[in-house]
C-alpha cells in the first residue's frame, strides 16, 4: 500500500517537473524568436489588432463602469472625512496602479486568451502544426512567436484605455452627477499621480501580465490533447491559470515596488 502510494506521488513529481521543464524550454524559445518575429511585424501587427482592437469593446465598457463604481464609492467615502476634493486623486491611484492593469489583464485573459488557446489548439488537432513542420516551417517562429509579442503589446495599451475610461466614468458620476469641484477633481490627480512611480508601476504591472497571460494561453493549446474534448478543457484551464498567476503576480509586484 506504501509502496503503490509513494509510486503514485513519485509519478504525478515526476510528470509535474517534466511539464515545468517543457513550460520554461518554450518560453525560452519564444524569447529567442523575439528578433525574427519583430523582424516580421507585419505579422506582429495583425495578432496586435486580433488580440488587441477585438478586445476594445469590453475593455472600454468594463473601465467606464469600474470608473462609476469608483466614482460612488469613493465620493460616499472622502465624504466622511470632508475630502471629497480628493475624489479624481482616488480613481486615478486606484485604476493606475491596481485596477487598470489587473481588471484589463483578466477580462484579456478571458477573451483573447481563449481565442489564442482554442487557436492552436485547433490546429494541433487538425495537425496544422505538424504540416508547417514537415514544409521545414517552425511553427514556434512563424505561429506561436507573433502571437506572443502581440498579447505582450496590446495588454499595456488595453490597460491604459481602461484607466483613461474609467477616469472618465469618475468625472461623469463624481462632477457632473453628484456636483464634486471640477477644478479639484483634475488639480489634485494632477498634483497626487506621480508619473513614474505610479503611473510606470501599472505599465510594469501590464507588461507583466501581458507575457504571463500570453504565454499561458499559448502552451496551453500548443500541448492541448488534438481532441475537442482537448481543446476545451485546455482553454478552460488556459483562462483559470491565467486569472490566478495575474493575481498572484499583482501581489508580488505590489510587494517588490512598495518595498523598494
Amino acid at each position: 500500500m506504501i509502496t503503490t502510494m509513494l509510486g503514485a506521488l513519485g509519478a504525478i513529481t515526476r510528470q509535474l517537473l517534466a511539464d515545468w521543464g517543457f513550460a520554461a524550454r518554450l518560453f525560452f524559445k519564444l524569447w529567442g524568436m523575439s528578433g525574427a518575429a519583430l523582424k516580421r511585424f507585419a505579422l506582429v501587427r495583425d495578432q496586435v489588432h486580433f488580440l488587441g482592437n477585438y478586445s476594445l469593446a469590453i475593455i472600454t465598457v468594463s473601465g467606464l463602469f469600474v470608473g462609476f463604481v469608483l466614482g460612488l464609492q469613493g465620493y460616499y467615502t472622502l465624504q466622511r472625512y470632508g475630502s471629497a476634493e480628493a475624489l479624481g486623486l482616488l480613481v486615478a491611484l486606484s485604476l493606475v496602479r491596481e485596477l487598470g492593469p489587473v481588471v484589463a489583464a483578466l477580462l484579456f485573459a478571458g477573451r483573447a486568451g481563449a481565442s489564442l488557446t482554442a487557436e492552436i489548439g485547433l490546429m494541433r488537432a487538425g495537425e496544422q502544426l505538424t504540416a508547417l513542420e514537415m514544409m521545414a516551417v517552425d511553427p514556434l517562429q512563424r505561429i506561436l512567436a507573433p502571437r506572443f509579442w502581440g498579447g505582450i503589446i496590446a495588454l499595456p495599451l488595453l490597460a491604459a484605455v481602461f484607466s483613461a475610461v474609467g477616469i472618465l466614468g469618475g468625472y461623469v458620476v463624481g462632477v457632473l452627477l453628484i456636483g464634486v469641484d471640477a477644478g479639484s477633481f483634475w488639480s489634485q490627480m494632477q498634483g497626487g499621480v506621480d508619473v513614474f512611480k505610479d503611473v510606470g508601476n501599472g505599465i510594469i504591472k501590464s507588461v507583466v501580465f501581458g507575457v504571463a497571460v500570453t504565454f499561458i494561453a499559448l502552451l496551453q493549446g500548443y500541448v492541448a490533447k488534438p481532441t475537442p474534448e482537448g481543446v476545451a478543457s485546455a482553454t478552460t484551464r488556459s483562462v483559470v491559470v491565467s486569472s490566478l498567476s495575474v493575481l498572484g503576480l499583482d501581489f508580488i509586484l505590489t510587494a517588490m515596488m512598495f518595498s523598494i
